[in-house]
């Protein structure tokens, strides 16, 4: 298991310790200490003036456009006094230019994600924007309000819900939908509606195969996700023009109650209507674009049409940086483009669930073309160079967008980027061998970064030759060969600063949100050492839980256990689970097989329960609840939960 390691105390003492944090290396002038932009730090965003027209204040009027109502300064707190979501951390962007150590273009972008409150899109459509990292959509219908994308937090979701109660005045909630299986876009729904709201009736409609993917997206490698998720969102840095900015699709991330429904209606194909309080709905299916599951809307009695997120404002991810199966960049394209066929003739307004919606016919299809046209090109400009037998580093050093594509605001790079989605683009149709067969099974970095070292033969040489290097503004080169140092010797204080230094310079300049945050991360951790977060709570611990497919449940067990430690265990169990089907469950020299519809006679143990406490056996305490009988050895099952790997939440990224 990979751990996390307490550096200041574990590794280098308590004395060496306090030098890690306040003490500096004279010969270098190395310290511990954040630094301002670089001159070259300082060029290098100056050129971005350079590049796109600032006058330009389209996006601005479409994300003022529509205000209603918002509080002066708007900050959310959970029951227990918690802060979960903040705009007033972003006050600082209030009518100022950008500094020196941020981006001009993610600056602005952050800006206008500062624009926050309740806005009317068009007759009868309104948004709650700001109060999220998504916005949340309200169809007024004949007696009720139609919700599209509950936010991902119960908190947001109520103190929306009550903006557009204390303006509009209180209205029923008569259905929900969910556009796609992303948890910013349902975990809020516990703040507007209840269970029993949908027992009663209240319909939760989703595109097909939605549940599946909303459970099992974070899931099989959540532990994973979750610590990589520090560094894309940033959740330990300070918003700030030397911290955080927004992160292209939102301000950042809440860190409220995240609760869940099951959705009681299930949209399935394409030209699919739905009437509910009076809305008439018109489902487009984009399966396997920004989500698995997705589907756009079509409201023909307003001419309005929602995106879901597969049009949001900037360049998304083809490739998530906390990880996630990637994306077909030439379907998400097509499924754009299908939706012009489909309403691009007749829609006045488009609104989506991240950023600002546009208005015009004209507007409407140009910006619809221009989004298609980015991931086209992604795809197809890496399939030409791979063709050639370029590697995924070197298509990334290479492509660059259609001069017209890349002066455009709303296709900039403020979440996803074109070097890193063409690397998706690589591992999807080529996977992670570049043919070379020197790679075909490197050494891992601690070890060859050992050898480099040793190789190289005075890492204080290296050292005074990365300074220089440092000071001719050469960062990236500085932060690889530093960070070598590092993984070779984790104590070597002079390679982590001057790494972080190199690091805090390119999230400087990044026009990315999530480069920017990761950047700052990684220095921060290597000048302070490892720090805890808080984040996003479950509602109640049974929501997802009772969400999860048997079949799920299986698949998390054989990967939580540790095969080659439990390569002698042998066993069978049955699994009833009533309501779904019988499993039988198989230890097979240490690894966990399972056949559907099966049962042995001679099962070493026996384990029934309801379909809705399937999740209980995600834990060993599980075994004891009421809902659970046991026949057969409980030994053997003990035996086989003390084969459970422990996941360290916290793991190292940027050290060994």
């Amino acid at each position: 298991m990979k751990t996390r390691k307490t550096v200041i105390t574990i590794l280098i003492g308590p004395l060496a310790a306090a030098v890690l944090l306040t003490g500096c290396s004279d010969k270098l002038n190395l310290t511990a200490e954040p630094k301002t932009a670089s001159e070259y730090t300082k060029q290098a965003n100056g050129q971005v003036y350079a590049l796109l027209d600032f006058n330009d204040e389209q996006e601005r009027e479409f994300a003022e456009r529509g205000l209603l109502d918002a509080p002066e300064r708007l900050e959310i707190f959970d029951e227990n006094g918690k802060l979960v979501w903040s705009q007033k951390a972003f006050a600082f962007t209030e009518d100022t230019q950008a500094p020196d150590t941020a981006n001009p273009g993610l600056w602005r972008h952050t800006q206008l994600n500062h624009i926050y409150g309740l806005f009317e899109v068009t007759d009868g459509i309104y948004q709650v924007r700001g109060y999220d990292m998504t916005n949340i959509t309200f169809i007024k219908g004949d007696v009720g309000w139609v919700i599209f994308d509950p936010l991902m937090s119960v908190e947001c979701a109520q103190a929306a819900l009550k903006l557009v109660n204390d303006t509009l005045g209180e209205r029923p909630i008569t259905g929900v939908v969910y556009s796609h299986s992303h948890i910013d876009h349902y975990g809020g729904v516990k703040g507007v509606i209840s269970d029993a709201d949908a027992a009663g009736g209240v319909p939760v409609i989703a595109p097909e195969g939605f549940e599946q993917h909303a459970v099992s997206e974070n899931l099989y490698a959540g532990p994973a996700m979750g610590r990589r998720a520090t560094y894309q969102y940033g959740p330990m840095l300070e918003p700030g023009e030397t911290g955080s900015l927004a992160i292209g699709i939102g301000a950042g991330q809440s860190k409220g109650t995240i609760s869940y429904i099951s959705p009681t209606d299930i949209v399935t194909t394409t030209g699919e209507t739905r009437v509910i309080d009076g809305v008439e709905m018109v489902f487009h299916m984009t399966p396997g674009t920004e989500a698995p599951a997705e589907m756009n809307t079509w409201f023909p009695a307003r001419k309005a049409l929602w995106m879901a997120e597969n049009c949001t404002g900037t360049l998304h991810n083809l490739y998530t940086l906390r990880g996630a199966q990637v994306r077909d960049g030439s379907a998400w394209a097509r499924y754009i483009m299908e939706a012009v066929t489909l309403y691009g003739g007749e829609a006045e307004v488009l609104f989506q669930s991240h950023n600002w919606p546009r208005w015009g016919n004209g507007h409407i299809n140009e910006y619809m073309a221009n989004t298609a046209a980015i991931y086209k090109f992604i795809n197809d400009q890496t399939m030409l160079y791979i063709n050639q037998g370029y590697t995924s580093n070197e298509i990334a050093n290479m492509i660059k967008l259609p001069e017209a594509l890349e002066k455009v605001w709303y296709t900039r790079q403020y979440y996803g980027t074109v070097a890193h989605n063409s690397k998706a683009v690589y591992q999807r149709f080529m996977g992670w061998y570049d043919a070379n067969p020197v790679n075909l099974h490197p050494l891992p970095p601690d070890e060859s970064a050992k050898k480099f070292v040793e190789y190289m033969g005075d890492a204080k040489k290296v050292l005074e030759k990365a300074k220089k290097d440092f000071d001719n503004g050469e960062y990236q080169w500085v932060a690889q060969v530093t960070n070598i140092l590092v993984y070779a010797d984790p104590a070597n204080t002079d390679a982590r600063y001057l790494c972080a230094d190199a690091l805090e310079q390119l999230g400087y300049r990044a026009e990315s949100g999530p480069w920017r945050n990761a950047y700052l991360t990684g220095a921060m951790e290597l000048r302070e050492g490892m720090s805890r977060t808080d984040g996003n709570t479950a509602a109640d611990s049974g929501d997802m839980a009772r969400a999860i497919a048997p079949y799920m449940v299986l698949d998390v067990m054989g990967i939580r256990l540790d095969s080659n430690k439990a390569q002698d265990l042998n066993m069978t169990v049955n699994l009833d689970v009533a309501g779904d089907d019988t499993y039988l469950v198989t230890i097979h020299s240490g690894v966990l097989l399972y056949q559907k519809s099966a049962s042995a006679r001679d099962a070493d143990v026996t384990i029934s329960l309801p379909r809705a406490a399937v999740g209980l056996l995600l834990s060993p305490n599980g075994l004891n609840s009421e809902h659970v009988k046991i026949e057969g050895s409980r030994e053997l099952l003990n035996t086989f939960y003390g084969y459970w790997a422990e996941y360290d939440p916290m793991f190292n990224i940027i050290e060994p």
